[in-house]
């Protein structure tokens, strides 16, 4: 006691300001070290062994690691085998199995972080992260119906008021939730509740931000939704194949089993695989022509006049290459060339997305995400580079690819009132005179 009255002593008084926040902080309990610690004692829980027991009787002689690589094969061309059959299905049925892997990637994220801080009984986080996640996607998805369904929306009135006043219900909807959010604080767990605020945030920025692009990328055409997903599987897979076979140099720490003989290896798979994938999809319309809503039957259609994007044209190969080839051209599709970059991508930066999953599950102490795909964990583990991808793919559109959609404009343009309508008109009447448009055409008639 006689210590402390002298160090007292010797310490200039603080500020009243200074002396009302510790004495608050004090009377609101812990500290930041001591929230720290606390959420360093909390237990997550551990991986289990959730491989079926069929295989684990088949396999029970194998070592583990020989035994993990064939239950990883094995899961891996049944979900292959799934992709292929939701993809058979058509664009509907791809939109809905986004949707719920959204769900289910926001539902492992959040119960990490309820797992986390569940021993301090936060009050409404799992019921405001679920209420979020709602506001969100009503907010992303009113505004694809809006763009792709715009002829309907216009034809009912209910969905015509909804359209009409979509940003304003979605603010509403949200400052409803962060209004809930504020009310919930309580005292000694203001600092933890900010934290699990800006812990949703982030993972709708992440799942349901990316989700949405997703499903723009399928609108395009099919081929910008299954090429590019399909670039990562692969990449996925043979930087597996060729680090399980000639792995030896360390790639990086985050990821120890990550070595770069898989990781060059699965780079040139992945491009040749791009190519050859893209060179066979481009000769089909049902994957190159863009999802387009028909009015008339009140059903998607996939048919167009294919794009010079995906028609076959001549290519004059480069000298070096020849004198090691033999070939002077090559017949392949302008898409193709586009390929090179999606793959390319997938392979060098895509890997990152799984770097950065693998970070965030070493900060808390955990394997996988969770424990849905025996052997290769949860539903996040398996699309943490398909996000970035989606996100790369959507920007390559809108910069490289993506033009004026005519049948937009129209129908935004039959919206107007009639004398908008007409003065619009005129005006695309007289541009086309200016530029000798109009008068050819009309003498070829």
């Amino acid at each position: 006691m006689t210590e402390l009255r002298q160090r007292m002593a010797r310490e200039p008084d603080a500020p009243p300001e200074e002396k009302e926040s510790e004495a608050e902080a004090k009377a609101d309990g812990e500290t930041a070290s001591d929230s720290e610690s606390r959420v360093e004692a909390v237990t997550l829980p551990t991986s289990v062994d959730d491989t079926p027991e069929v295989l684990n009787r088949a396999l029970s002689n194998l070592s583990s690691r020989w035994k993990n690589w064939w239950v990883r094969g094995i899961l891996t061309l049944a979900m292959i085998a799934f992709f292929f059959i939701i993809i058979y299905l058509g664009p509907m049925v791809l939109m809905m199995i986004v949707m719920c892997v959204q769900i289910k990637c926001f539902h492992e994220i959040i119960t990490i972080g309820y797992n986390v801080y569940h021993s301090y009984d936060l009050p409404w986080f799992r019921t405001l992260s679920w209420y979020f996640l709602l506001c969100v996607n009503y907010f992303f998805y009113g505004e694809t119906v809006t763009d792709y369904f715009f002829t309907l929306v216009q034809r009912e009135e209910p969905l015509r008021i909804l359209s009409k006043y979509h940003r304003f219900i979605s603010f509403t909807l949200y400052l409803t939730g962060f209004c809930m959010f504020v009310l919930s604080l309580v005292k000694k767990h203001y600092r933890l509740q900010f934290y699990m605020f800006g812990w949703t945030h982030v993972t709708l920025l992440i799942v349901v931000t990316q989700s949405h692009l997703v499903i723009h990328n399928l609108f395009e055409g099919m081929i910008w939704f299954i090429v590019p997903i399909s670039c990562v599987i692969c990449n996925d897979i043979m930087a597996y194949m060729f680090g399980f076979f000639f792995g030896r140099t360390p790639l990086i720490k985050l990821s120890p089993k990550k070595t770069w003989e898989g990781f060059i290896g699965g780079c040139f798979a992945t491009v040749v695989f791009g190519l050859l994938l893209s060179y066979v999809m481009s000769g089909y319309r049902c994957f190159v022509c863009p999802v387009e809503y028909n009015n008339d039957t009140n059903s998607f259609t996939v048919d167009c006049e294919p794009s010079d994007l995906f028609r076959l044209q001549e290519y004059n190969i480069p000298g070096v290459i020849q004198s090691v080839i033999g070939w002077k051209t090559v017949r392949m599709y302008p898409f193709q060339i586009h390929s090179i970059a999606l793959s390319t991508f997938a392979s060098l930066i895509g890997p990152f997305g799984g770097f950065f999953a693998s970070g965030f599950k070493r900060a808390f102490k955990i394997k996988d995400f969770a424990n849905t795909i025996p052997g290769h964990g949860g539903i996040m583990d398996r699309f943490d580079c398909q996000y970035l991808m989606a996100t790369f793919v959507n920007v390559y559109i809108a910069s490289f690819i993506r033009g004026p959609n005519p049948s937009k404009l129209v129908q935004q343009f039959l919206t107007l009132r009639p004398d908008q309508q007409l003065h619009i008109f005129n005006m695309l009447k007289s541009h086309l005179t200016d530029k000798g448009m109009l008068t050819a055409a009309t003498e070829d008639e």
